[in-house]
């Protein structure tokens, strides 16, 4: 391995004494209390010490993992601006549609970046959230306020997270041009049935463009990312999103856009998979595209117990665990 990717924002809230946020409650079980030390920096020394790379991971908009606003500690920014919050699915956000709560985000993050010695800014999934059925995501206000130039909710949703990618792109580059920004998207961008002309060929339940409202291709097109890592969690040979069918989709897509790809690989699904051989088949099929860079495990953790003995065998053959 020669990067980590660390989750050091987790719910608005920071692994690192911030400005903008309370201390995790990760660290001590209670949000707010500081654990004694600085996390962050002893992070990026041991992995830097090791030769490792350290890639900051960040939450841009959630406010709570379970519960709602009782879970927040006053120095929260969901406890003095909770007129910037939603509740969806009983869980507390930042609201995208709020020009000013991307201009927090942001700061937030940049903080980071001139603060301390990180590789790469990151971010997965986590936009808009995944949709929760019959109920609609609390934004109508917003829309009337500040999407009326927009023919339909989506578009001005999707141009709420498109201006945060691209501020957030040109403010880490100001800071450091040579701190890499990426993203680990959801697998699939959109089906070939919703948008014939650029679709995978899959049948997904979820579609980024469509439910967590990221125009992923938008972002690599314009250079605002600088390396897309899309979650393929699934096997090979999975009719609704077969593996090797979105490796191809996302290498081409990589190679027009000359942007950096890195494949999402389930290590959690190992044991699960009926193929003991899964994880090591992936990794031998990513090495015929050479558009596919490395590998972004999900997660460590998930590879030290050597599920059906599936890290021995990628330390025995000849795969790269980069990334």
């Amino acid at each position: 391995m020669n990067a980590v990717f660390v989750q050091i924002k987790p719910e608005s809230d920071a692994f690192y004494p911030s400005k903008y946020a309370p201390w995790s409650r990760y660290l001590t079980g209670t949000q707010g209390v500081n654990p004694g030390y600085d996390p962050l920096k002893f992070m990026v020394e041991e992995a830097h010490k090791r030769g490792i790379e350290f890639h900051a991971w960040f939450n841009p908009y959630r406010l709570t993992a379970t519960g709602g606003r009782e879970k927040l500690s006053s120095e929260s920014i969901g406890k003095k601006k909770p007129e910037w919050t939603v509740t969806y699915g009983g869980k507390v956000y930042l609201n995208p549609g709020i020009p000013e709560v991307n201009n927090y985000v942001v700061n937030s993050i940049v903080e980071v970046v001139k603060n301390y010695d990180v590789d790469g800014v990151h971010m997965d999934d986590y936009f808009y959230p995944y949709k929760v059925k019959n109920e609609e995501y609390p934004d109508s206000a917003q829309y009337q306020k500040y999407g009326k130039k927009f023919s339909n909710v989506g578009d001005w949703r999707r141009n709420n997270i498109n201006i945060l990618i691209e501020k957030l792109h040109k403010e880490i580059k100001k800071e450091n041009p040579n701190v890499e920004f990426g993203i680990s998207p959801f697998g699939v961008w959109r089906n070939d049935s919703t948008d014939p002309a650029r679709g995978s060929a899959t049948k997904a339940g979820v579609q980024n463009y469509d439910d967590l409202y990221a125009d992923i291709l938008l972002w690599m097109n314009n250079h605002w990312i600088d390396y897309v890592a899309p979650q393929i969690y699934w096997n090979q040979g999975f009719k609704v999103a077969e593996y090797n069918t979105l490796v191809k989709w996302w290498s081409k897509y990589a190679a027009e856009t000359n942007t950096d790809l890195y494949i999402g690989q389930a290590a959690y699904k190992v044991n699960e998979w009926k193929n003991a051989k899964e994880l090591v088949n992936q990794i031998n099929f990513n090495r015929n595209y050479p558009e596919v860079k490395g590998s972004i495990f999900f997660s460590y953790k998930s590879l030290l117990t050597n599920p059906k003995n599936a890290t021995n065998s990628l330390k025995q053959g000849p795969y790269s665990l980069n990334n």
